[in-house]
């Protein structure tokens, strides 16, 4: 047995607390937060990262709760346990809403906040409704008032690139936050998430004075569980996990790095694990596909198709500290979005350039994104059908058998229905790239320079580098004279493997491979 339980899908403190569910203790930060010069912050973090908990663990201090803290880091940190009036507004509900039902939406809200407070004769307009909520707290309690906001951008994040749609709902989300600088001699303290950053939204636009923590190297552990708090708070679940799936300690310790560590929020971060995917692991104790099979990134696919960005093209990728805080609708690149939204990660930063270089942050993360590119190259393929295939090749390649593996391939793709964007060798690229890191185990690079030319593919195992040159409709042969007329292979002649020369010939008019050389 688990030594708590798993509060997988709980976003309130006091029920985590009360019930006695597994919680890993961020209430320093919250401490330290609040007892700054500042009163307006803002939180910027991946779904599914714990933002929800760490709000509701907020309200809790701030509602004075203390005995739902003992124990905690905070329990030693304050010494007074002021009670303020706390009002908590979750915007995650207001999702693909049309203008008019995020105006009936905001109006819920607020009236679960009125009823609260006493006031059953609303002001019209969501502005002039949070102006008298503020006013009341304030004036009953004595005491100025708490604002935190959960994912603030939910209403807007689908539309982001849909200028009309979006401009409408930013001004009714700019109308909604306005009392929050207007108010503010009454106000204690303004917390809010978010997973992207809008402009002309007024928390950004009008209240110059917040201090966005999202990337402070003080915060970066602030949601998310890093490798310290794994061992600190889940050693005897590793011990069990490890026991269920045949693992040493040792072992099961890397494979859960592997999987669902590699998240960095700062310039000196440390790993910060997916806590969704770390959690759910425990329980159901398999390596799964957690955190991407709970929601399909659909207004992500849909971007990278805007930008016009390939699948090679999105990691590894550099970027400056300003490409992070690019609003959302304003971008010129797919980086902040993919930063943001957690599909890649800050894995180093030069102090002298100031440059970031970003990656995707583990296999979990590689493997459910590649694993929704796919279709996009293989029209009509269910996902299930593609996975097969690919897990096949990956059992033939593992045991040196290329040219099974493409055996297989062909008799895949020959089940595919005709695409129309299969007329240019750039296609199939960027389909092998896919397929090739979907096999999981291995490294895959595309357009590897070497002093005569550049490889199309670059397939590195365990045992073996495969050097491999695409065609279209022309012949495998003539690839291999490619590879051999421009000595590819000595490119990679330290590499201490064998390596093994790939022709491959496409047929345009079939979509599929019409024949292969291959060569030690």
């Amino acid at each position: 047995m688990a030594t708590k339980l798993y509060p997988i899908g709980m976003q309130t403190f006091s029920e985590i607390r009360e019930e006695d569910f597994l919680y890993v203790d961020k209430t320093e930060y919250i401490y330290r937060m609040t007892h700054t010069s500042g009163k307006y912050f803002f939180l910027a973090r991946p779904r599914r990262f714990g933002k929800s908990l760490l709000v509701s663990t907020m309200q809790s201090y701030f509602e004075g709760k203390k005995e739902l803290f003992k124990g905690l880091a905070i329990d030693k940190l304050e010494k007074e346990w002021t009670e303020y009036p706390v009002l908590h507004f979750d915007m995650s509900g207001g999702k693909h809403m049309e203008p008019e039902q995020l105006e009936l939406y905001l109006g819920y809200i607020l009236e679960d906040q009125e009823k609260k407070w006493g006031i059953n004769e609303p002001r019209i307009g969501a502005n002039n409704r949070l102006i008298d909520l503020i006013n009341t707290a304030y004036e009953k309690s004595g005491k100025q008032v708490v604002v935190l906001i959960d994912e603030y951008d939910a209403p807007m994040l689908d539309v982001a690139h849909e200028k009309e749609q979006l401009d409408v709902l930013r001004n009714i989300m700019r109308n909604f936050f306005s009392p929050l600088k207007y108010s503010e001699a009454k106000l204690r303290f303004v917390f809010l998430t978010g997973i992207t950053k809008f402009s002309q939204v007024s928390i950004f636009s009008e209240l110059n004075n917040i201090t966005n923590v999202s990337m402070d190297d003080e915060y970066a552990g602030i949601c998310g569980i890093t490798k310290e708090e794994l061992l600190e708070n889940m050693s005897d679940d590793i011990d069990m996990l490890a026991d269920a799936l045949g693992y040493s300690k040792e072992m099961m310790i890397a494979k859960l790095k592997e999987n669902y560590d590699g998240y960095h929020f700062s310039k000196k971060s440390p790993d910060v694990f997916n806590p969704y995917s770390l959690l759910n692991c425990f329980s159901k104790k398999e390596l799964g596909a957690f955190w991407f099979s709970s929601g399909t990134p659909t207004y992500l696919i849909n971007m990278l198709r805007q930008f016009g960005v390939l699948p090679t093209e999105i990691a590894p990728t550099e970027a400056v500290s300003s490409s992070f805080n690019a609003p959302t609708e304003n971008m010129k690149t797919i980086t902040p979005l993919l930063y943001q939204s957690g599909y890649v990660t800050i894995k180093e930063y030069d102090q002298e350039t100031r440059i970031y270089t970003l990656d995707i942050p583990n296999k979990e993360i590689k493997v459910g994104l590649f694993d929704n590119l796919l279709p996009n190259y293989v029209d009509g393929v269910s996902a299930e059908r593609g996975n097969v295939a690919i897990a096949k090749m990956a059992l033939l390649i593992g045991k040196r058998n290329m040219d099974g593996a493409l055996h297989l391939l062909q008799d895949f793709l020959g089940t595919v229905p005709y695409c129309n964007v299969t007329n240019y060798e750039g296609h199939y690229q960027q389909m092998l790239f896919i397929i090739f890191t979907l096999l999981t185990n291995y490294l895959v690079d595309v357009e590897v320079h070497t002093p005569r030319g550049r490889v199309d593919i670059v397939l590195l195992t365990k045992t073996d580098l495969y050097v491999v040159e695409l065609k279209l409709n022309k012949s495998a042969q003539a690839a291999m004279q490619q590879i051999n007329l421009k000595n590819y292979r000595q490119r990679f002649a330290l590499c201490g493997l064998p390596i093994t020369k790939v022709g491959i010939n496409f047929d345009s008019t079939q979509g599929t491979i019409e024949d292969w050389v291959i060569e030690a």
